[in-house]
């Protein structure tokens, strides 16, 4: 018995196989600089206002005991810490300290390079092209998902 015919190119493998790669591509080079992606995410989404760990976790797409050991490790590291937001005194907001500003820096430079390295693996004109298809994709065709009765595992987070 052979496998069935394959009529369309098989994009769950190309998106996921890809995806894989690039993160194990960030993962090492977040490395360099003591992050791991996730602590990298919650830094620099941390910066500039005010969230909490609530909403950092939305934005990175972690659940609640993921982002709790990652901002455990980042004010193990003294790169954040939990305050009490000016906003309302109820809420706590994950706080960057001035060492975790200058190291949410120098990781967005280190992901910026290794998308720079992905998006140079391209000729100029299917960069465009790609980037114009993939945003899309990821806001019209698959940008949300679809309710199933044996839920597909999700992506831990989108990169800044």
């Amino acid at each position: 018995m052979s496998a069935p015919l394959r009529t369309e190119p098989d994009v769950s493998f190309l998106l996921n196989h890809a995806a894989h790669v690039l993160r194990t591509r960030m993962a090492a080079a977040l490395a360099e600089a003591g992050l791991t992606a996730r602590m990298h995410c919650v830094l620099t989404h941390a910066m500039g206002e005010e969230r909490t760990q609530a909403e950092l976790a939305e934005i990175g797409d972690m659940d609640k005991t993921t982002m709790v050991v990652t901002v455990d490790a980042l004010e193990k590291a003294g790169l954040a810490e939990r305050r009490a937001s000016e906003r309302d005194r109820r809420a706590r907001i994950i706080a960057v300290t001035d060492t975790g500003a200058e190291l949410a820096v120098r990781s967005q430079e280190i992901a910026d390079r290794v998308h720079q390295d992905v998006l140079d693996a391209l000729p100029p004109d299917e960069r465009e092209v790609f980037l114009r298809a993939m945003n899309r994709l990821v806001e019209g065709h698959l940008s949300k998902p679809v309710e199933s009765p044996a839920p597909a595992r999700r992506a831990r987070q989108r990169e800044s």
